[in-house]
């Protein structure tokens, strides 16, 4: 009888540790989660300004140098980062430097030029609706790339952001007219480079942390896009107007704000996110730009969010818990 109760006494004991270790991983990876929608939050309310920044800094400078500067001062900032993190960082195999080449060809060549062009062109609120896009061009990526396709409830989340997008920056003036078309497929082309490079960098990001693929991919990205720059600055024929690089100092400030925050921070954070969770999962939260473009205004200038805005943004609020679900 007491050889039957030492058995069981002994089974019990290790039915709770199992279940103490098994509620102490599930908290860790809760707590965790938590923290990459904090930081996914943060990184949003960073970039729900770049569109303004970036359309007053192209009013002034010409985006082929705004694009320029602008890498400079991401690779100042990483370059800081990296000297005083350069012990710690591991070395990055050979395999995978023909898909961090390719990723850096995306990140400032491709994409970073394609935005900060195509905002010169159109509107703010255009620029947040093609960015806003981002989830769904993820969506047919992966489908095309891996042929798998997310769950109905993931799709629903997207479509809710989408839809509540639109309705807060309907009210602000998205227009479809010919005078704003270029500028609305550079920033479409722009928005549909960002889910790439959301979705080719998620296994690089795991893989060697976030923010040092990022640095990475942007010190590659300025070196792909000098010569761009050069033969694009000389090339006859495309449309030069615009100040010069002697001009920059009279946008320092904004050029700054861009490279060093947008772009240094905000690119990190997208990264540091991805090594947790799902690019799509990831994409959705780009619909919360507006609301935040929105809040901030209400902020610095006084201006009264609408009956838009809060049916809008509670419907892309809704869309992208409902993506983070399922």
């Amino acid at each position: 009888m007491k050889r039957f109760n030492s058995a069981a006494l002994r089974r019990k004991r290790i039915r709770m540790k199992v279940n103490h270790n098994t509620y102490f991983v599930l908290f860790h990876r809760s707590w965790i989660d938590t923290m990459m929608y904090l930081l996914l939050i943060l990184q949003q309310i960073i970039a729900s300004s770049t569109h303004l920044v970036a359309k007053n800094a192209t009013s002034i400078l010409h985006p082929l140098h705004v694009v320029l500067v602008r890498g400079m001062w991401t690779c100042i900032a990483f370059g800081i980062w990296y000297f005083f993190k350069r012990q710690t960082l591991p070395n990055i195999e050979r395999r995978d430097y023909r898909m961090l080449i390719f990723l850096a060809l995306i990140n400032i060549p491709v994409n970073q030029l394609f935005f900060i062009w195509g905002v010169r062109y159109t509107t703010a609120p255009n620029a947040a609706l093609a960015y806003a896009l981002t989830p769904t061009f993820v969506v047919m990526f992966e489908a095309i790339a891996r042929r798998t396709w997310p769950t109905a409830t993931r799709l629903l989340g997207i479509g809710l952001a989408v839809t509540g997008t639109i309705i807060v920056l309907a009210e602000k003036g998205i227009t479809l007219a010919t005078a704003s078309l270029l500028g609305d497929i550079m920033v479409l082309c722009a928005s549909a480079s960002w889910a790439l490079y959301t979705m080719i960098g998620r296994p690089l990001a795991t893989k060697y942390g976030g923010i040092y693929t990022t640095s990475l991919t942007f010190f590659l990205g300025l070196l792909l896009y000098i010569p761009v720059w050069f033969v694009l600055d000389t090339l006859p024929g495309l449309d030069h107007s615009g100040g010069g690089l002697p001009v920059a100092l009279t946008v320092l400030p904004q050029l700054f704000y861009l490279g060093a925050i947008t772009s240094g921070v905000g690119y990190a954070l997208w990264y540091v996110a991805l090594t947790r969770l799902d690019s799509s999962k990831v994409a959705v939260f780009n619909n919360l730009q507006p609301i935040f473009t929105t809040v901030l205004a209400f902020i610095v200038f006084g201006t009264e969010p609408t009956v838009y805005f809060v049916v809008g943004g509670v419907i892309a609020l809704i869309g992208v818990i409902v993506a983070q679900r399922d």
